[in-house]
């Protein structure tokens, strides 16, 4: 009769109930991305209304790349300490609360100090999510869900730069705005307390899987990586630094620059992210048939090298070209640039090579904010003086230029003795 009451003798999750579980652990994403992209909407604003110069709304971006820098730090102790049920809690609870902080006053100090701690909860809670979804998920499902999730937050992206459009009666000060991405970033905690509701009842009835691991930084292992991987580090870096603080800056630039409306500039801006949701599936099907990685990542940089360039407002080319190839090369991110480094790290230290990763490019999206932000400023950007925002858009150049190098290095080194095959092998060979 006891073997009856055994929790190896215990059911699965239903289908229905794992899709459950995956709406309202991915409704806790949607709010955090968009509360992260909720600046760049009313930076016109924060600069005219409250007198914040670009250096400071970059900075309310450079923090919480800071922020995500410690946290990777931590190594995922309370995760792996506390379980991924109260870490979705905690951190979810934390992702709200940086909303309601970043929106509560127009003190700079006290909107930034929102903006740290969205960086401490939400980089956290992206990870806790991502191990929660291996213990509900697995093979070919696991793959999929990590797709909707992804998807479902960048939606929260999509909803933040058109936020004008849907939300345009608020859109009439700097503080309104931020009220409806702290509601929305309310989405966090709720997402957060249903999943521990349905994670603690499948506790009781079924048999659930083993979360998956955090990924760690191991110290002694930072010196053992080969020059690939390196070279891969490099161009994610390059590639990151220029798409998200562009996208920080982008919404006011197109206003400024180009004299778009806020709806049409959030519209516009929001196509990145979209062309991302749809591209990066594609891309990563077409890569693993074929193979030629590092030659594809030479094809983005390539993409990414003229088109900031050519959206200088003396120009007056169309926005929406550039704009298309900028989202083509953000797609090619997450679709051929992470899954190279599992064919060229030992799988033993991919937890330390993709932490190394994550802590060297939020660096770099931190420094690159920093810097454009300082750029504007000193050369007067704004919509009576749009050529100030032309040295922002030659330094953005300028990192496609370093991708093409990365790129031909990566391929050097991969057509030498030492290759990995990231140039030739496909998805077909990597599972012999």
């Amino acid at each position: 009769m006891a073997e009856a009451y055994m929790p190896s003798q215990r059911p699965q999750p239903s289908r229905m109930y794992r899709w459950l579980v995956l709406i309202f652990i991915s409704l806790a994403m949607f709010g955090n991305y968009y509360v992260y992209d909720s600046i760049a909407p009313i930076a016109d604003l924060l600069k005219s209304q409250l007198g914040f110069s670009d250096v400071m709304i970059g900075r309310l971006y450079s923090v919480y790349s800071y922020a995500a820098v410690a946290t990777l730090l931590l190594g995922g102790v309370i995760i792996d300490r506390f379980g991924t049920k109260k870490a979705v809690m905690l951190f979810g609870a934390v992702c709200t609360v940086a909303g309601v902080l970043t929106a509560i006053s127009p003190n700079f100090y006290v909107m930034l100090a929102g903006r740290l701690l969205l960086g401490l909860g939400a980089e956290s809670l992206i990870v806790a999510v991502t191990t929660a979804l291996a213990k509900w998920f697995k093979g070919k499902e696991l793959s999929f869900a990590f797709g909707i999730n992804l998807t479902v937050a960048r939606l929260g992206s999509v909803a933040a730069d058109n936020s004008p459009t849907w939300a345009g009666r608020w859109y009439s000060n700097w503080h309104d705005p931020l009220w409806v991405s702290a509601v929305i970033g309310g989405f966090c905690l709720l997402g957060a307390i249903v999943y521990w509701m349905l994670e603690s009842n499948a506790e009781r009835k079924y048999t659930l899987g083993e979360a998956g691991s955090t990924d760690k930084l191991v110290w002694r292992d930072l010196l053992r990586f080969n020059r690939s991987f390196w070279y891969v580090v490099a161009l994610c870096v390059t590639f990151y630094s220029a798409i998200l603080p562009f996208r920080a800056f982008a919404i006011k630039f197109f206003q400024e620059g180009h004299g778009l409306s806020r709806e049409a500039a959030g519209g516009l801006n929001s196509l990145l992210p979209l062309s991302a949701m749809i591209a990066t599936p594609l891309f990563g099907l077409l890569v693993d048939r074929i193979g030629h990685r590092a030659l594809f990542m030479a094809v983005g940089s390539l993409l990414l090298t003229p088109v900031f360039v050519m959206m200088i407002p003396a120009l007056h080319l169309s926005l929406y070209l550039p704009i298309a190839f900028v989202g083509i090369a953000y797609s090619m991110i997450p679709a051929i640039m992470w899954p190279s480094v599992a064919y060229i790290v030992d799988e033993r230290k991919l937890g330390t090579a993709y932490a190394l990763m994550t802590l060297v490019q939020q660096l770099g999206v931190a420094g690159m904010n920093e810097a454009i932000g300082r750029a504007n400023d000193v050369y007067g950007a704004g919509a009576a003086n749009p050529s100030g925002y032309n040295p922002m858009l030659y330094t953005l150049s300028t990192l496609g230029f370093l991708g093409l190098l990365f790129s031909f290095l990566l391929w050097k080194t991969e057509k030498g003795p030492s290759a990995h095959g990231l140039e030739t092998i496909t998805a077909g060979a990597a599972s012999k």
